[in-house]
């Protein structure tokens, strides 16, 4: 958005004749890789409201002030403004809805062709073919592509490679920004970071056509996490239409939020879910006028994707279940051991996944395409043979949290001949799919975390409920059993499956409550709340006791965006010690034209506080970069301002520019838009003088350098502002920003409490395991050398 200064005073409308809409195009004061000014952006938006209301309550007035026969029609406009905003949330949600039913219909279909076809017609999957056919009984219209095992082999390696060829070279081709999850980039969206192009149109178009692609291909990623990400790019896209939400970042963040929450709702089947997802993980700020469109969006898509009913199964979701049994205390302890993997899972796996994405950064950036394919092929050879992984991993959580009666017997999963080779099995997936996972999520394709580590903790939890079945058919007498009756199941390994996948999801995630409604919403089983509740408990302890924050989190942090975290952290510190002393500043008055472009070339700083002409440097304001350059080019080119002229940041206003002053805004000076876009030059003392103080921010947000770190770090997290500018006594004594603030954590490592003090030990232990395994890899690869000469 484009922005000016609002002039202070009300006389200072003579000068530059009013800027065209595209002159304003000129003037970017967000640009790539920048943080919004929140402080300054709400009161651009404030003045904008009144003013809209200032135009609406006088256009029916007449000479006399008699109510004239448009009021009818202005109040028409402020009803339409008022329900324009639920319009295009509406319309936001339902493209989401559509956008998911067609990525998961395409999504099936491409994952089955790879092991057959079917003759009854090209576009029909596995399922669709033989819908009325019962799961036992062989149906004649699938037909695989061949009937020796190793052609069939072959073939289903050689369309994963395929896949994901094509996947990875159309997103190095069209949109960088469409590879990985995109949940850390919108986090930092969301929190007012600039990323052009992240939410656009090619990134929309081409992670919606590639992540059918990677999932089929069967890399161990998936499609929940991009979901969010295509479900945002569509609501950015949409609220485009609207003026309302293009001209205001708060409103097009408020979207995205809201977009964010639909996204998870369509992936997982929960609208409430996914509203509390954008609260606990997404947005750092949440109003209630947010929670609301959040809420209204994620209904309006489930709706949607409920209506269109991809699978045909009156379900949400493929994996979508309804238990009926209930559980024992007892069981308490095999689910503290589930929430224990998943705290221990997700630790493993952000640590590291970050060592391998340092490794892809340093040696693999211009090799994605050959990576993926490598990956995709590597994960099929090795996944065909196990029944686990061979399969979607959404079919696979499907396939897992079935309960064992006379209708759910697929793969034997149920028999009790067959129990110890499924423990083996679902053993030999966990590890294997955890080894991938940490090498696949990063690549250069859509990838998201979110079900391939559910898929680990369904696995993992399936064996453990296996193994406590298997103990109480051993040894039904037991005390630890007593309380079961006899002839009936006392034991539901699909429930173990999903209190595993929850788990893993909420190690790797950091997340507790979402993931409880997710469940809950997925089960719709009230007596599982509580003992998925004790597994989260169990997880985050653990996660808390090693001190991991969130993948997500851990990955902002691994690429340097410039986000505050959501925890408050004591460090001991004033803001002096953070804040920067070596300032490029403007002085009030006595710079020409010429100096003040030399001053602006030496530095690439973003703005410039303005102080007094003397040794005292009284702060007066300040000024942005962008708003100084537009100026001088503006007078240049209308005016003919000289190198020469004379310029001035600052002019004492009389008694009646005060007067006016006040009635123009109250609090900072700030931007306008292409409907009051009149650049103000005036003159001062001399014709000649330059007057620029309109564009200076006179009431910066201004702190004491004794002033704590945590303080200004709430300031930063609540009010958002670019810069804070630190004073002592009227005096500028320096300025902060948030990247200040992260550059001081990083290089300096002030004490801050951790968990039980536990996080070194943990690093050290990964970092000696990751040290010897790369020897281990080094010596082999010598002695493969030593063996071909």
């Amino acid at each position: 958005m484009d922005t000016e200064r609002v002039p202070l005073n009300g006389n200072a409308q003579s000068g530059l004749e009013s800027s065209s809409e595209e002159d304003l195009d000129l003037i970017s004061r967000y640009e790539d890789f920048t943080t919004i000014d929140w402080v300054q952006d709400s009161i651009l938006e404030r003045n904008r409201r009144l003013r809209t209301e200032s135009r609406v309550a006088t256009a029916h007035r007449g000479p006399n002030g008699e109510v004239t026969l448009s009021w009818t029609w202005s109040q028409a406009l402020r009803a339409f403004n008022a329900v324009k905003t639920w319009l295009i949330v509406s319309l936001a949600g339902i493209c989401i809805g559509v956008n998911a039913a067609i990525i998961s219909i395409v999504t099936e279909w491409l994952s089955d062709i790879k092991m057959g076809y079917c003759s009854d017609g090209w576009w029909l999957n596995q399922q669709f073919c033989c819908w009325e056919i019962d799961e036992d009984a062989v149906c004649e219209s699938w037909h695989f592509w061949s009937t020796v095992n190793f052609a069939r082999w072959i073939i289903y390696v050689i369309f994963a490679g395929l896949f994901s060829f094509i996947a990875a070279h159309l997103v190095k081709s069209f949109a960088k920004y469409a590879a990985g999850s995109g949940i850390s980039e919108i986090k930092c969206i969301l929190a007012g970071f600039i990323m052009k192009g992240y939410l656009g149109g090619w990134t929309l178009a081409i992670k919606s056509i590639t992540l059918p692609l990677v999932i089929a291909s069967g890399l161990s990623v998936g499609k929940e996490g991009p979901s969010v990400h295509v479900a945002c790019c569509i609501g950015y896209v949409v609220a485009h239409l609207s003026t309302t939400f293009s001209r205001s970042q708060v409103k097009m963040r408020e979207m995205v939020t809201a977009a964010s929450a639909a996204g998870v709702a369509v992936a997982f089947g929960s609208p409430i879910g996914g509203v509390l997802f954008s609260i606990e993980e997404m947005s750092h700020t949440f109003s209630i006028k947010t929670m609301w469109r959040s809420f209204f969006c994620a209904l309006v898509a489930t709706v949607t994707l409920s209506v269109m009913n991809p699978f045909r199964t009156g379900k949400l979701v493929l994996f979508q279940v309804t238990y009926d049994r209930d559980w024992h205390f007892f069981e308490i302890i095999f689910f503290v051991i589930i929430g224990i993997f998943g705290g221990l899972y997700g630790a493993l796996v952000i640590k590291l996944n970050l060592k391998v994405a340092a490794f892809r950064r340093k040696h693999l950036a211009k090799h994605g395409v050959i990576e993926a394919v490598v990956l995709a092929i590597i994960t099929a050879m090795i996944g065909y043979f196990n029944r686990f992984l061979r399969i979607d991993m959404t079919e696979s959580l499907a396939l897992l949290f079935r309960e064992c009666d006379n209708t759910a017997n697929r793969d034997n999963l149920c028999q009790v001949s067959e129990q110890w080779r499924l423990v083996n099995a679902l053993l030999l997936a966990t590890v294997i799919r955890v080894g991938l996972v940490i090498i696949s999520y990063g690549c250069k394709v859509p990838a998201g975390i979110f079900v391939p580590s559910m898929a680990i903790g369904a696995t993992f939890g399936r064996m453990v409920g296996i193994i406590v079945k298997a103990l109480y058919r051993a040894y039904p007498t037991s005390g630890i059993f007593a309380v079961c009756p006899p002839d009936v199941g006392c034991i539901t390994p699909g429930t173990y499956a999903l209190l595993g996948a929850a788990a893993a999801l909420a190690g790797v995630m950091r997340i507790t409550v979402t993931v409880v409604v997710i469940m809950f919403e997925l089960t719709g089983a009230l007596t599982y709340i509580l003992p998925t509740m004790i597994v989260l408990l169990a997880t985050k302890a653990v996660g808390d006791f090693l001190s991991i924050n969130g993948i997500a989190d851990e990955m902002i942090r691994f690429n340097g965006y410039p986000i505050l975290e959501k925890d408050d952290h004591a460090f001991n510190l004033t803001v002096s010690s953070v804040m920067r002393r070596d300032l490029h500043t403007m002085p009030a008055s006595g710079l020409r034209v010429k100096d003040v472009e030399a001053r602006m070339m030496r530095t690439k700083a973003k703005g410039f506080p303005i102080v007094s002409a003397d040794d005292r440097h009284i702060l007066f304001g300040y000024i942005g970069r962008g708003e100084l350059r537009h100026v001088l080019d503006k007078a240049k080119r209308t005016r003919g301002t000289s190198p020469d002229t004379p310029c001035s940041f600052y002019v004492e206003p009389t008694d009646h520019e005060r007067e006016d002053a006040s009635h123009l805004a109250s609090g900072p000076s700030i931007g306008v838009d292409d409907e009051e876009s009149s650049n103000v030059i005036e003159t001062t003392a001399s014709a000649e003088a330059l007057n620029l103080s309109p564009w200076v921010n006179q009431t910066p947000i201004t702190v004491s350098p004794q002033l704590p770190l945590e303080i200004v770090m709430q300031l930063f997290k609540r009010m958002g502002p670019r810069v804070i500018l630190v004073e002592l006594h009227g005096r500028l004594a320096g300025l902060v920003t948030v990247k200040d603030v992260l550059r001081f954590i990083a290089i300096e490592q002030p004490e801050s409490p951790t968990s039980w003090e536990r996080r070194a030990s943990f690093d050290d232990v990964l970092n000696e395991t990751w040290s010897s395994t790369s020897s281990r890899i080094q010596d082999l690869r010598s002695w493969w050398r030593r063996v071909a000469r």
